[in-house]
Parts: structure tokens; sequence; C-alpha cells
């Protein structure tokens, strides 16, 4: 079995003295399929603060339902996330994130999300929000 927080994908550099050349292996997820660069692409990350947080007692798994500011042309959008054992409500709002926002809706529960807020499953399965690192404006794209 594969730990969840296993890389699913390591880069080693190896410089060749003659010709320059850079080497890069991967190390894949038996189960994660390559993807081309026109693919990644297709995928609309963004930037977005977190305005709402409210507990999700319908969710099957612990759970808050999520408003995100995406900015001005994006827009104001909803979100499950199961974020509950790292992150209280209260710490969320106003907490920068990075979301996906070219997914249609999808139906969960009584609830209807309209984007996904992206983290990192950690060995524990709980679920490590990705943010970026600097100051960012709602709606940057990540590029």
């Amino acid at each position: 079995m594969v730990p969840r927080a296993e890389l699913l994908y390591s880069t080693f550099l190896c410089a060749n003295e003659r010709s320059g050349l850079i080497w890069t292996f991967l190390k894949r997820r038996k189960d994660m399929a390559l993807i081309s660069w026109d693919d990644f692409a297709k995928i609309d990350f963004r930037v977005g603060t977190i305005i709402k947080a409210e507990d999700f007692p319908e969710a099957k798994r612990p759970a808050y339902k999520l408003t995100v500011d995406f900015g001005k042309e994006i827009g104001i959008r909803k979100s499950s996330s199961q974020i509950t054992d790292l992150y209280t409500k209260e710490e969320l709002v106003g907490k920068k994130i990075m979301g996906v926002v070219n997914f249609p809706p999808k139906q969960i529960g009584p609830f209807i999300s309209e984007c996904l807020v992206t983290g990192f499953y950690r060995e524990d399965g709980s679920v490590s929000l990705a943010v970026p690192d600097k100051d960012c404006e709602n709606g940057d794209r990540l590029g």
C-alpha cells in the first residue's frame, strides 16, 4: 500500500559535465496516470479568501461548508471541505487558499460545491490546506 503522504514526483538533477544535460527521474504512485502539459493547463487554480466557514452536519464525514471569495472575475464560490481535524471555523475565516474553479458543480448531500479547495493528505488522513506563501490577490492564477 502506498502511504497517502508519499511524494508523487521526485526530481533528481544530474549534471553531465560534457553535455550539461539535466536528467529527471519520475517516481509515480502506481495508480496515478501521467498527464500532458495541456491536461494540466486546463485546471484553473486560483487564490481565494475564505469569508465564511460553517459546520456541515449532513456530511458523511466531518466537514465544513466554506464560502470563498475568488475576486472580481470569478466571484464568490461555495465548497465543502473535510479539514475539521486541523482547522477551526474561526481560524479559517480570512485565510488565503488555493482552489480549482473550473470543475462543474457537485452535489454533496443537500449542498452544492462550486469549487475545490485544495490541500495535502497527511499520513494520518488529515488535510493541510494548500496556501500561497506570499500575499496574493483573490483571483490570482497559478502559473
